[in-house]
């Protein structure tokens, strides 16, 4: 993007706005959800997580996706929708405002079910046909590999594992895009650079990314951890909020993405412009919605 100045590695941002307010009650008013995303839309994202397409009993705060994400500016950001199903794809897909979807995928048994009330083979299933409704309307899919660096349930999971899953999504069904997702917040440095250094060796032609969740004086040795790994994107949510519903530790959210946007300058990577204005600004409107 335009706001990457030249000279050390280039790498991207996805702020998760979503994944910060869906769990929050009572329910956020339309214009509010609006004038906050609007000005996330502005601070130099590449992307932002700004709704999801899915049954408003399961996620009630998430109700007015299609409303809040028409009202959107066009800025250099990119506007991402999650979905569980064909039909919350093909949702999203008419809607038009999403330049790409996420899928939740997960390598757990036990999680795919609880999330997404079908299996892995289900789930699988169900993305090739996302991936071939997308690609019919030339959008993009991310696949977020769920409990992508652990399993608290007992079924089984390795680094090896999560490579193998990512190699057969790429190979077998054309994913290009993989985001390793810390469901659970179980990830802790080793584990993530494992992963990363794995799946990124097995599938060169994959851009990976992480999701992961964690305290706030975890976000910048996890980032770098996945940095290590040779990973390049990463997810964050305003203030660290939201994220990790199933985590053991109440203060584990997902990673800050105050933190995640100057993070990398230390370790080499190339220095980012962003809208401190419009950053501003958005910090005091989380603040309203908390």
């Amino acid at each position: 993007m335009s706001n990457i100045k030249s000279g050390g590695d280039s790498w991207f941002l996805t702020d998760c706005p979503r994944d910060a307010i869906q769990g929050m009650s009572p329910f956020i008013p339309t214009d509010q959800k609006v004038a906050y995303l609007s000005a996330l839309m502005e601070v130099g994202f590449d992307v932002l997580d700004a709704g999801s397409f899915v049954s408003p009993k399961a996620v009630p705060q998430m109700a007015d996706s299609a409303q809040v994400l028409e009202r959107l500016p066009e800025t250099g950001t990119e506007v991402l929708a999650i979905v569980a199903n064909e039909r919350g794809a093909q949702d999203a897909l008419s809607h038009g405002r999403p330049d790409m979807i996420g899928f939740p995928f997960g390598i757990s048994e036990t999680f795919q079910q609880r999330n997404t009330g079908g299996g892995i083979d289900e789930g699988w299933r169900r993305l090739d046909a996302i991936q071939n409704a997308a690609a019919a309307s030339n959008k993009g899919v991310v696949v977020y590999l769920s409990m992508g660096f652990g399993n608290p349930y007992g079924d089984p999971w390795s680094p090896e594992l999560a490579g193998d899953w990512a190699l057969r999504l790429h190979e077998e069904l054309g994913v290009t895009h993989l985001a390793l997702s810390d469901t659970v917040g179980q990830a802790n440095e080793g584990i993530i650079e494992a992963v990363c250094t794995q799946v990124i060796s097995a599938s060169p032609g994959l851009t990976v990314g992480v999701h992961l969740h964690g305290r706030r004086e975890s976000a910048a040795p996890f980032m770098e951890a996945a940095w290590r790994g040779g990973c390049r994107r990463f997810d964050g949510a305003l203030g660290g909020l939201g994220g990790c519903p199933m985590a053991k530790d109440e203060l584990v959210g997902n990673l800050p993405t105050e933190v995640l946007m100057e993070a990398p300058a230390v370790w080499g990577g190339a220095k980012r412009n962003w809208n401190q204005e419009a950053l501003a600004k958005a910090q005091s409107l989380l603040a309203q919605l908390k």
